[in-house]
């Protein structure tokens, strides 16, 4: 455990000189003009509460993430800038503190129109595969792209709604599977501990499983115990778009989430 801890600490000391040199040569070529980066940013809910020096790393943050990934639409979707910036701001959110390693080993976002059909193969408990198809808003693989619902984009980055938001949702699953799998345990911080992670996070999802399993109401959306993965995922949009009923509800996870993203939440 020392040893891993030890090396990630490296990685991320070598990846922030890393951030430093390419931030200069990005900004040199690929600036954001300030007339879309003000028209976008200043109607995203999740980003108010940002001070002037947050917004203009953000800045810089999202103008790597252009350079870095491919932003496409599907099925005919004419992609704008517009849209680029109001996708990667929010995803660069979730790494504002925590550094652009986090976003490592993957390089494509892809935008449909409105909420799209996938296919999965799914063996039930006796060994027959069945083929499910469902309707998605959004979808992140562990190395290939996200893909996301524009529709429901542009909704979340709008409207206020209390604990939801795609775009944090599958970038959050993103940093879930940095160390190569999605199980709601993403590299740490240095100096976190992983057993009060775990508690925290066990102890949340277990009561909220016999919440739902029990028919009682609950103020976190269900969808949080389908894994967990989707549980840290879900409570990371609740941590920036409503963290009030986190704390409230789930409070060893708001502190080590705060302890992880290092953010203001008063938003």
């Amino acid at each position: 455990m020392q040893i891993y801890n030890v090396t990630m600490r490296n990685y991320f000391a070598l990846g922030a000189a890393l951030w430093r040199w390419r931030m200069r040569r990005i900004l040199k070529r690929h600036l954001i003009p300030h007339h879309i980066w003000q028209s976008v940013t200043g109607r995203v809910l999740v980003l108010r509460g940002l001070n002037a020096v947050q917004m203009a790393h953000l800045r810089e943050m999202t103008a790597w993430f252009l350079e870095q990934k491919s932003i496409t639409g599907a099925q005919g979707l004419d992609v704008t800038l517009t849209m680029r910036v109001t996708v990667a701001a929010q995803a660069c959110l979730l790494i504002l503190n925590l550094g652009v390693e986090y976003f490592d080993g993957w390089v494509e976002v892809i935008l449909y129109r409105g909420a799209f059909r996938v296919n999965h193969a799914q063996m039930d408990n006796i060994g027959v595969i069945h083929n499910e198809t469902n309707v998605l808003t959004g979808e992140s693989w562990l190395r290939g792209p996200v893909i996301l619902s524009w529709d429901d984009v542009e909704w979340d980055t709008y409207h206020c709604q209390a604990g939801h938001n795609v775009v944090l949702h599958e970038f959050a699953h993103k940093l879930d599977g940095f160390n190569g799998v999605m199980n709601g345990m993403p590299p740490l911080r240095y100096g976190m501990s992983q057993n009060r992670w775990s508690d925290a996070f066990s102890g949340a999802y277990d009561a909220l499983c016999l919440q739902v399993a029990a028919g009682e109401s609950t103020f976190i959306n269900h969808y949080a115990v389908t894994s967990p993965a989707e549980f840290f995922a879900v409570l990371s949009e609740y941590y920036f778009t409503a963290p009030d009923i986190l704390k409230k509800f789930c409070p060893d996870v708001h502190e080590q989430l705060t302890l992880f993203y290092q953010q203001p939440t008063s938003r």
